[in-house]
């Protein structure tokens, strides 16, 4: 049996920085075809740090359905802040929805939590909130916090897209939380990155803190191999 060829479609933020591969929003990072479909409006302050609007939801099923009319096999976003409109997403769509890579947060708890609490290195530690775990079901599973707000040429590229992102700049401020957030928390046995912008430096990052690293390209990858794989 020939196995069916996988489609991702993405709803992408309202940005303009360099989108450098392994981040989501480069084709390459990918070994399936890709559809992007920008919505507008939903720039990162109002998604990032005002997400509560509830007006967000129905330009991402807007988006969403977009994307399902051509012929997509998963949606996913651009950001893991959509969590928390997870389920209102979700239900009206016809075609499988992850809103974050948060939704690895229970199987890693599951598979770790036995050792300590999961990391996670978000975009923005003051606004990743309640009600974003409790989107993808992790509401009660403890977790130990960084944010890269404090990140000079994080903030002044991606937070505020002031500055052109430049790669090693970024790397090296990541791997800085990692570290910081490991050295305060030892027992961290994996992490999860929250910001999809932090992927490209994934590999980094394991290397560095000797931890699993997680992030939303290992959970659509996995998904994509479910569905891919023949029966023969």
């Amino acid at each position: 049996m020939v196995a069916k060829r996988f489609i991702l479609g993405v709803l992408m933020l309202d940005t303009r920085f360099k989108r450098v591969p392994g981040d989501i929003g480069n084709p390459d990072t990918f070994p399936f075809p890709v559809i992007y479909r920008v919505v507008e409006g939903a720039d990162v302050t109002r998604v990032v740090m005002q997400g509560g609007d509830p007006e967000l939801a129905t330009l991402f099923i807007k988006g969403g359905k977009s994307l399902q009319e051509r012929g997509v096999d998963l949606i996913t976003t651009s950001c893991g802040f959509l969590a928390r409109f997870q389920n209102d997403i979700a239900r009206v769509l016809k075609v499988p929805f992850i809103s974050s890579s948060l939704f690895q947060l229970p199987l890693l708890h599951s598979l770790f939590g036995h050792l300590g609490p999961i990391g996670i290195i978000t975009a923005s530690k003051l606004n990743l909130c309640r009600e974003h775990f409790a989107g993808v079901g992790a509401k009660d599973i403890p977790v130990r916090v960084a944010g890269m707000e404090a990140c000079k040429h994080f903030t002044q590229a991606i937070l505020t897209e002031g500055d052109d992102l430049t790669a090693s700049l970024l790397k090296k401020e990541v791997l800085g939380v990692a570290r910081e957030l490991l050295s305060n928390n030892p027992s961290i046995p994996a992490l999860i990155l929250e910001c999809t912008n932090l992927s490209p430096y994934r590999k980094a990052i394991r290397d560095a803190t000797r931890r699993p690293v997680f992030d939303i390209t290992t959970l659509i990858e996995s998904f994509a191999l479910g569905v891919t794989e023949s029966d023969s």
